[in-house]
């Protein structure tokens, strides 16, 4: 499946017969603001989402700080933000897709095959000298999707255990917090035994596209992706682990992804830590 939207196409898309949902999923970690970024300009017709409250479920100890939403939810959701069942989505952020790959991944999860990323996201929109409009506009249209768990892989802590053993195990965190030098807001410092360090920004250029698949497939390729038998995926709280996952599509590969990651790990007293570069 295609995994991303570049924004000459965007442009021509939004001009068409049938313009795509354009999502604007503006989320960071210690920034609860999304929304009034937002407001000061986004993409004309883009519909402003909320990681927090539409993207995930009440945090937990079992589930973490995002756990996955109810599909009703989800659902409900997703019908406000304007999507039915044949109409596009495509869905960006202004981190270089690491909090909109979310919204990607989940919606892709629920069944919706037309789901793409803003290659490069809002900064490529700008680069480009595209227009923006500012304010909060009008609920748009309710959509009509219909949304059905299921068609991406997940698992759970027991899984991604036996993932680190049997396959490969990927931590798409910062290294710093791989390693257990810092950790700014989990229970404890680490990672999960016999994970390996892949940073998720790691998967980008410096202008905030996805680097080209060949090269992904050599980054993915050097942490031993090409011989394993399985791939799974998590990070602090199963966000960033979904721009991952999209990485990996693009270099040819399927991955799995634990959604309650290291923030479901590390607050589970019996789950052992390790520390440092190695797995």
């Amino acid at each position: 499946m295609t995994v991303t939207t570049t924004v000459s196409e965007l442009r021509d898309l939004l001009d068409s017969d049938a313009p795509p949902v354009v999502l604007d999923v503006r989320w960071a970690l210690g920034d609860p603001h999304g929304r009034d970024h937002y407001a000061e300009g986004h993409i004309p017709g883009a519909v402003h989402v909320d990681l927090d409250t539409e993207l995930a479920a009440p945090p937990s100890p079992e589930g973490g700080r995002h756990p996955l939403p109810r599909i009703a939810d989800l659902q409900d959701a997703a019908r406000r933000w304007g999507i039915t069942q044949d109409r596009r989505v495509v869905v960006h952020d202004d981190l270089g897709n690491t909090a909109a790959a979310r919204a990607w991944w989940l919606l892709r999860y629920a069944g919706l095959a037309q789901v793409t990323l803003l290659d490069g996201a809002l900064g490529a929109w700008r680069a480009a000298g595209l227009p923006l409009e500012s304010g909060i506009p009008a609920d748009p249209p309710p959509g009509d999707v219909v949304l059905k768990p299921g068609a991406l892989p997940v698992t759970d802590a027991d899984g991604a255990a036996e993932l680190a053993v049997s396959g490969l195990l990927l931590d798409a965190r910062a290294a710093e917090r791989y390693r257990g030098e810092v950790e700014p807001v989990d229970a404890r410092a680490g990672h999960i035994p016999g994970a390996v360090s892949a940073p998720t920004g790691e998967n980008l250029a410096a202008d905030g596209t996805f680097l080209p698949p060949e090269a992904l497939r050599e980054r993915f390729g050097e942490k031993g992706a090409a011989g394993a038998s399985r791939i799974g995926v998590y990070c602090g709280s199963g966000v960033t682990a979904a721009h991952q996952i999209a990485a990996l599509e693009l270099a040819g590969f399927e991955a799995v992804l634990f959604p309650g990651s290291w923030s479901a790990w590390s607050a589970d007293p019996a789950r052992p830590t390790a520390k440092g570069n190695q797995p």
